[in-house]
């Protein structure tokens, strides 16, 4: 049984190979090219992030409303530390961005995936 949720939910269409997984690739080539990170890892973090609070939007999904801006402020992190800006260090930004990902998964798993039904 389809409901709109479901429906409006990017994660379940193809699109969501452009949106996630290919940013989540960037990331992990960014783990490892430590010269090439800003530029990899700070795209990757805004389209994961902004389609994230597109998600959010459409559908209600739970966990984007707190990943999208964890994404968002990784990216904002990334460009800080790439221009040398902010001395943080690389691996910070990184588990704060799969760790903060990570844990905005577990509201889903007690409330469940959507906070409305249309």
């Amino acid at each position: 049984m389809s409901n709109t949720c479901t429906d409006n939910d990017l994660v379940t269409r193809k699109i969501a190979l452009l949106l996630w997984y290919i940013p989540g690739a960037l990331l992990l080539i960014g783990a490892f090219w430590s010269d090439g990170r800003p530029w990899v890892w700070t795209p990757a973090l805004l389209v994961a992030g902004t389609a994230c609070l597109v998600n959010a939007s459409r559908c209600g999904r739970l966990h984007c409303y707190f990943t999208g801006p964890i994404f968002l402020l990784g990216a904002t992190a990334t460009l800080l530390r790439g221009f040398e800006i902010v001395p943080l260090p690389w691996s910070w930004i990184l588990y704060a961005v799969l760790g903060g990902g990570l844990l905005a998964f577990v509201p889903e798993w007690v409330r469940g995936k959507y906070v409305r039904s249309k």
